[in-house]
């Protein structure tokens, strides 16, 4: 039989793993996921969990789910339809398959189709398939959870663990489908579960059983497949989400600027990954405060900005709107604060693991009075990190705070990712007062070329001063209400921000007689990128342009001359 087994070679391919929120689907995709990247497949992924802490066991609202698209080259979406889906419950059937290509595979786990999960997925008859108009041979029927069973009946394992070992067996059976080499899966079990080795074998044992019966019962699925990597770029590869390469981003700055890292947070989805990152790190340098609310999450970070520290917080939409009073206070006081604000679905609690690009207007403009601040999208899950990088580089060189706009899309999303060499990011200089404004330094002393005024920090002999929330009279630095001087001020922090240099917006495609041009910014990259390619691929001339360094404080100013306070 083995001799009549054909392997295809695929450009690319849609994975999609579905199960109960409980079943980990989310670490099978991740294993798929990081084994692809580690064989230099290109990858892209997108987890879909349920909003709900606790859905009920088997209901259609506690699906949870994993897609991943791995290529042969470069990767930038994880795909509208799937090849390969994976249900291990019938509400994970009924929930998914909508998601399927019309000859996709379709792996379920028969244990799990029994007359009260039939129900609980508001099926009609025993015949599901046939319900849903799937065709049964396309169908990989396997009795997931009995065979699961029997794999670890001799381990002394509870039942309990041992069904949440069924994701294993899944990942087993896809791992054969595609190829993978299952010793890069066991090193990952292993190290994942270094601490409880009982249970990394037990993983393995079923990830091998799963291996097998794919191999065993391929007369049920004719084919296997191979993904070739095409380019292959040396480096140190891993499969890096948003969230993990916006952390990764603002240590490596800190460490390239010679500060300390602080971050002042408070938990919110999908934003807590980057705290939960930046506290394991704390030998890098890295302090994290996990905060009592928002604003003081904010507010700490201002604190650590004052005292020489490369200061940053993380947030969602809701979270924004509860910071706006302190972020104004980083406006006002001009210091260096990288904001992270990763979207989610709104208005109010809204659609807390689903992602929307929906706090554009907010970031610009939510805050009272003039209150000018750069923003930063970043486009994928890898693009988070050179973004945080650029967010840290611009706050510390121009000492205004920052937006870094993510969203929940690229931040538990991931690709693969080539580890940069530190010593090619670009240099950062904060921008420190000199040894010669000493004993008659002003804390609105101005760069005439950049408007940007000069960091002391307090402590320092001569660079005694003082900043906070009221108006600063430009000169002294001492309270003032003259509105001739708030008008200055206020003038002053928006030519510094127009100043700020940001690379040329890139146009894309059929740039020069492009009879549609497409206008984007953040994370649609990838969906607009492979949109224009198909229907340039039809003969139609479309361009692309996509905004990543967002900037509304660009207008017809009239010159400021720093020497004499003029216009």
């Amino acid at each position: 039989m083995n001799e009549q087994l054909e392997v295809k070679e695929l450009d690319n391919v849609v994975i999609h793993f579905s199960g109960d929120s409980g079943d980990g689907m989310q670490l099978a995709g991740n294993i798929f996921s990081t084994v692809s990247a580690t064989v230099g497949n290109g990858i892209s992924t997108f987890p879909d969990y349920p909003a709900d802490i606790r859905a009920p066991q088997g209901s259609l609202t506690g699906v949870s789910g994993f897609q991943v698209r791995i290529g042969s080259g470069r990767v930038l979406t994880p795909g509208d339809k799937c090849d390969v889906l994976v249900a291990m419950n019938a509400a994970a059937l009924k929930m998914q398959y909508h998601y399927c290509k019309p000859q996709a595979t379709i792996i379920i786990d028969t244990d799990s189709f029994g007359p009260r999960d039939l129900q609980k997925a508001e099926f009609k008859s025993d015949d599901y398939l046939g319900e849903m108009g799937i065709d049964p041979d396309r169908v990989v029927a396997c009795p997931i959870t009995k065979m699961v069973k029997d794999c670890l009946a001799d381990t002394g394992m509870d039942n309990k663990s041992i069904l949440k070992c069924r994701n294993m067996f899944a990942l087993g059976l896809v791992s054969w489908l595609f190829n993978r080499d299952l010793e890069l899966i066991n090193n990952f079990l292993r190290e994942k579960f270094r601490k409880k080795p009982a249970i990394a074998e037990a993983n393995i044992k079923v990830v091998e059983a799963g291996y097998n019966y794919g191999n065993n019962v391929h007369a049920s699925v004719p084919n296997t497949y191979r993904i070739e990597t095409k380019v292959k770029v040396p480096g140190r590869y891993m499969d890096i989400t948003g969230n993990k390469a916006t952390a990764y981003g603002l240590m490596a700055a800190a460490e390239k600027a010679g500060l300390r890292l602080f971050l002042g947070s408070y938990p919110i989805t999908p934003a807590t990954d980057i705290l939960h990152e930046l506290a394991k790190h704390k030998s890098m340098g890295v302090t994290t405060v996990q905060c009592e609310d928002e604003i003081a999450g904010c507010a700490s970070a201002i604190g650590a900005a004052f005292a020489g520290a490369l200061a940053a917080t993380s947030t969602s939409g809701p979270g924004i709107c509860l910071k706006s009073e302190a972020l104004n206070l980083a406006v006002i006081d001009e210091l260096p604060l990288v904001v992270v604000d990763v979207q989610r679905g709104g208005p109010s609690t809204g659609l807390p693991t689903k992602s929307e690009q929906t706090d554009l207007l907010q970031v610009l403009y939510g805050r009272n009075g003039e209150s000018p601040m750069p923003v930063i999208a970043a486009t994928s899950p890898t693009d988070c990190f050179d973004a945080a990088y650029h967010a840290c580089k611009i706050a510390l060189e121009h000492m205004t705070p920052v937006v870094l706009l993510t969203d929940a899309f690229i931040a538990n999303g991931s690709s693969a990712w080539r580890l940069p060499d530190i010593n090619d990011l670009p240099e950062i200089h904060p921008h420190y007062a000199t040894e010669e404004q000493k004993y008659k330094y002003s804390p609105y002393k101005r760069d005439p070329e950049t408007l940007v005024r000069y960091w002391a920090i307090p402590g320092q002999e001569g660079y005694t001063h003082i900043l906070g929330g009221l108006e600063k009279d430009g000169e002294t630095g001492a309270i003032s209400t003259d509105p001739e001087n708030h008008d200055l001020m206020d003038h002053l922090r928006w030519d510094k921000v127009a100043r700020i240099p940001v690379p040329d917006l890139e146009v894309l495609g059929d740039k020069d007689d492009a009879d549609l041009l497409i206008v984007g910014f953040g994370s649609t990259y990838g969906h607009l990128y492979s949109a224009m390619e198909e229907l340039r691929a039809a003969g139609h001339k479309i361009a692309l342009a996509q905004f990543k360094y967002i900037n509304h404080c660009r207008r017809t100013l009239p010159k400021c001359s720093a020497s004499t306070r003029k216009w």
